[in-house]
């Protein structure tokens, strides 16, 4: 009997859990359920981490540095579920859990390795040297996007499934890591799209929009509250048709596929973000 892919997966991420110590001896069945409306669990550094929080009759709330967590469920099982920087070294990591009552406790789990990618290029020298003025530029602009990235709204979302923004194919994968004349970059935070100039962009979530503008790297670019820590960036735009505060329901148009920012051809670069790092979309599309 041959047994489903998604299946296998499942059956994977439970064992590698089970291995680090975090679903010993009790039901899995709060988190692990294939009907859960949430991102599948990849705890690798870029994945999403479902932390298993027991039940209570209200909802914990739970931590990771000073980042606030998603906590979902119900009283009958809660969990977290932990955005992982790229950044992240493998190996045992821990969340900050906080009662009802304001007691807090540490609960650990696992920092799984994962090898991305790398493309090595060789480019002219100005196409990745700014300039003073280009680079100051840039600086203003990321202190401006790390603070819509620690948002934290509510209310929280009650189904995480995503649908990409665009059809195409993916022309570039999230964690890719470049190397342009023997220098690293940061990796690849996003997945990238093909699709022609002018194509409509839906919002992959229901949101709100909280920031729009046109950045030095990402050109025209949308981000989308969707509640919880959870945002969604579209980059590159020709054309953006909404506005800081509209709500937007899951597939509603917002926008069009362009060449902006730091790009050679059209395509749409998707981010999501979650309690403020980036994570790989594609644990988000379910079908």
């Amino acid at each position: 009997m041959s047994i489903p892919a998604q299946t296998v997966s499942r059956r994977r991420v439970i064992g590698v859990l089970a291995g680090a110590g975090l679903i010993a001896g009790g039901p899995v069945r709060a988190w692990a359920d294939a009907a859960a409306p949430w991102p599948d669990a990849l705890p690798v550094p870029g994945g999403v981490a479902h932390v298993p929080l027991g039940s209570a009759s209200l909802r914990p709330r739970a931590f990771t540095d000073d980042a606030p967590l998603l906590v979902v469920g119900t009283p009958a099982g809660w969990t977290t579920l932990v955005g992982i920087p790229l950044s992240a070294s493998p190996g045992p990591a821990q969340i900050a859990v906080e009662a009802a009552d304001g007691g807090r406790r540490a609960l650990p789990y696992r920092i799984e390795p994962k090898a991305y990618a790398q493309q090595r290029l060789k480019v002219a020298p100005r196409t990745v040297e700014l300039s003073p003025e280009d680079l100051a530029r840039h600086e203003r602009e990321r202190t401006r996007q790390q603070a819509v990235m620690a948002r934290f709204s509510e209310p929280l979302p009650a189904d995480l499934r995503m649908q990409a923004p665009v059809g195409g194919v993916r022309s570039s994968s999230f964690g890719l890591r470049r190397v342009f004349n023997g220098e690293a970059r940061q990796p690849h935070s996003g997945m990238d799209i093909a699709a022609g100039t002018g194509t409509v962009v839906r919002a992959p979530l229901a949101g709100e929009v909280v920031d729009t503008g046109d950045y030095f790297f990402n050109g025209q670019t949308v981000w989308i509250d969707h509640g919880g820590g959870l945002l969604s960036m579209v980059c590159h735009l020709s054309r953006i048709d909404v506005r800081p505060g509209d709500r937007l329901a899951q597939g509603q148009a917002l926008a069009a596929v362009g060449a902006t920012g730091r790009v050679t051809g059209p395509h749409l670069h998707w981010g999501v973000v979650l309690n403020r790092v980036s994570v790989d979309p594609a644990l988000f599309i379910h079908a």
